[in-house]
């Protein structure tokens, strides 16, 4: 006769011990390394596939059981990277372009190759070298990179992964707009001090060119585009003859006013149309100096904005041979490497950026990413501690040192740079995340719990309700994990992992309608994942449905044929079909995988007896009794083992022996009875 406990199955990813009824005790244990390597492979095969999220889910629970795993948090690294880059329109796999979109690059690429055929004329003609910057470009340029702690700033109010990356996004952007700015003011106090040294009838010339730009660059603002290409088109027949830099330089003024005015309506017909102006007016400043850097630059953002990524880069790597001392070029270049896995080159362009300005912590901050890319994480640290140093609230670099430590086993540290992110930005919910995933990986639930209702408070997201109720279960407080779980769920249905979890806590609640719809939900999600049909196949037996749980346990075996819980249990489910001989495989194949563990020696000689393989029950029941020599049911069952082979004497022994070692035996009358019998 056969006791009927739970059987728990670690639940491999952030989720607990799950509660599994088998016909027999309480066994442990799992196929820990195929289980991690199967985790790894099929998160890798969702981040090739673009779906983030449900790769992250999966590495989440590998850290959650060991926070020292470094290749899963290298992975889970790798799929938060690609997610971010993403959300902020800077992955490589970025969202289709439009129709009008593919149609508007099109057009600029044909225009690009038809204008740079007149310019290579021009570029192949000797030309004065650029200029090295003036000290009030120097000037502008480090107090742009000053400016960098206020944009970095707007990180600060990212409630969820997805928002962080996407104003991220926009700090670079701004960066890189001020520091254009602050280059500009510079140009044009150099402009008048040029201005100063012409005769008066150039000099008067060059002013009213810089009246009529400035009138343009006033209407693009304004909205007024016919009357911005007025201006514009005046000041250029004005340019006064023989001043090839000053009419390059209104030629950039006027391309980047056309792509301000892009940006405003990128989509309209007069943004369109700015783009194209922005382009001509490009390459018509390289016509009039082809040394000039800045009209590659312009037209590299144009070429990065329109997704035509290899012109971006080539005008960016030009930008960069003329003028090597701009720092923002070097970085711009890293940052358009980065976006086509070109971590390499990226990794230097980063790096030249740090030569040219020490003081801009944005370029330690990418070098640092790039680093993890290319799998170096020291230099990654470096680099992120390099950030932290020139801005100590630069939360996004806390958040990549905690991460780097965290898969380095160094819970402490990564806890404190966690912490001290939290200490600058108090709702950052990655932040609050990762916290929570190391208090569940340290045993500590309750802090846990703390956590992840702070992250949700600021980012009411699945991923958050789902951690919230996995450390609220590991608690033993399903009641309050219920609704949590089930949000998780509502809000995002097809991720196996919160389906699970949703089946674990309802069951535990006794809510097993649920927990089986959520459980067959699961197992559909995720086809590789024995343990939700293993749980599944428990509750059909619990309800006596014996076939519907040979069908799951069946699937659960086939896709992990070493997984102890899914061999005991289907040993379970042809017990109670009446299939011994099924039952033994399956008991036997348990053992294996468990050789020391009592219970399943106990179903293994219940299931000997009832296929009458009675000396093989015997080795076992003497066995089970030589571990524990007061397993007294081991005893009374071995006793009418012997019967059944026809040994009196070794029964009335052993049964002698029952009788007088535990006079109170529960079942001390059918003792007396079989003695009784073996008497007469």
């Amino acid at each position: 006769m056969l006791d009927r406990k739970k059987l728990f199955i670690a639940a491999g990813a952030v989720v607990a011990v799950v509660a599994a009824v088998a016909i027999g005790f309480a066994i442990t244990g799992s196929s820990a390394a195929r289980e991690r390597s199967n985790v790894l492979a099929l998160a890798r095969e969702y981040i090739e596939r673009g779906d983030f999220d449900r790769a992250l889910d999966l590495l989440d629970g590998l850290v959650i059981k060991d926070a020292s795993d470094g290749e899963a948090r290298a992975l889970r690294e790798e799929a938060m990277s690609k997610k971010a880059d993403a959300a902020a329109g800077l992955a490589a796999g970025a969202a289709t372009p439009s129709p009008e979109a593919e149609a508007l690059a099109q057009s600029l690429g044909e225009l690009g190759r038809s204008i740079e055929r007149s310019v290579s004329t021009v570029t192949g003609a000797a030309t004065p070298p650029s200029p090295a910057p003036t000290p009030e470009e120097a000037a502008a340029r480090q107090a742009a990179a000053a400016r960098q702690a206020e944009q970095a700033a707007a990180a600060a109010s990212a409630r969820s992964a997805q928002e962080a990356a996407a104003i991220a996004a926009r700090a670079e952007e701004e960066a890189r707009i001020k520091a254009e700015q602050e280059a500009a003011i510079a140009r044009q106090k150099a402009l008048e001090e040029e201005l100063a040294r012409k005769n008066a009838a150039v000099r008067a010339a060059m002013e009213e060119v810089g009246r009529l730009v400035r009138v343009g660059k006033e209407a693009v603002t304004a909205g007024d585009y016919a009357a911005a290409k007025a201006s514009f088109d005046e000041a250029v027949t004005k340019l006064p003859a023989g001043e090839a830099r000053f009419a390059s330089g209104t030629w950039v003024d006027i391309a980047e006013s056309y792509y301000e005015g892009y940006r405003r309506a990128p989509d309209s017909a007069e943004g369109v149309e700015s783009v194209k102006q922005a382009q001509r007016a490009a390459q018509e400043a390289m016509r009039a100096d082809a040394s000039d850097a800045r009209p590659h630059y312009t037209l590299s953002k144009i070429y990065n904005d329109t997704r035509m990524t290899d012109m971006a880069i080539r005008e960016l790597e030009e930008s960069v041979r003329l003028d090597p001392s701009n720092y923002q070029y070097a970085y711009e270049l890293g940052l358009a490497y980065y976006k086509v896995k070109k971590y390499e080159e990226a990794r230097r362009a980063f790096e030249a950026t740090i030569k040219l300005n020490p003081k801009y912590e944005m370029a330690y901050m990418n070098l640092g990413v790039t680093y993890r890319m290319l799998k170096n994480d020291s230099a990654a640290l470096t680099a992120f501690n390099g950030a932290i140093k020139l801005k100590p609230d630069y939360v996004r670099a806390h958040l990549q040192v905690g991460s780097i430590l965290a898969a380095r086993g160094d819970t402490a540290g990564a806890v404190k740079a966690y912490q001290t992110a939290l200490s600058f930005e108090s709702g950052n919910t990655t932040a609050l995340r990762e916290m929570g995933v190391l208090m569940l990986a340290t045993g500590k639930p309750a802090d846990a719990e703390k956590y992840f209702e702070q992250a949700l408070a600021a980012s009411p997201d699945a991923t958050t309700y789902y951690n919230l109720a996995k450390a609220e279960y590991d608690q033993g407080k399903a009641a309050e994990a219920l609704p949590h779980a089930k949000k998780a769920v509502e809000l995002s249905p097809a991720v196996a992992l919160y389906q699970y979890q949703l089946g674990l806590v309802a069951e535990a609640t006794g809510d097993i309608d649920t927990a089986i719809l959520a459980y067959a939900k699961a197992g559909e999600l995720d086809r590789k994942d024995p343990k939700p049909r293993i749980n599944l196949g428990v509750l059909y037996l619990d309800a006596g449905f014996v076939d519907k749980a040979l069908a799951v346990l069946d699937e659960a075996y086939k896709i992990d044929p070493k997984s102890l819980e899914a061999n005991n249990n289907l040993a379970n489910a042809y017990a109670q079909k009446g299939m011994f001989d099924k039952s033994v495989f399956h008991y036997e194949t348990a053992l294996t995988l468990a050789p020391r563990d009592t219970t399943i020696k106990r179903n293994l000689a219940y299931a000997y007896v009832q296929s009458k393989a009675y000396a093989k029950a015997r080795d076992v029941y003497l066995d089970l009794i030589k571990i524990n020599p007061n397993d007294w049911d081991s005893m009374f069952e071995l006793g009418k083992v012997y019967v059944s082979m026809e040994d009196p004497a070794n029964a009335r022994k052993t049964l002698s022996e029952l009788q007088a070692r535990k006079p109170d035996y529960e079942r001390r009358a059918e003792v007396e009875s079989i003695l009784r019998s073996l008497q007469q």
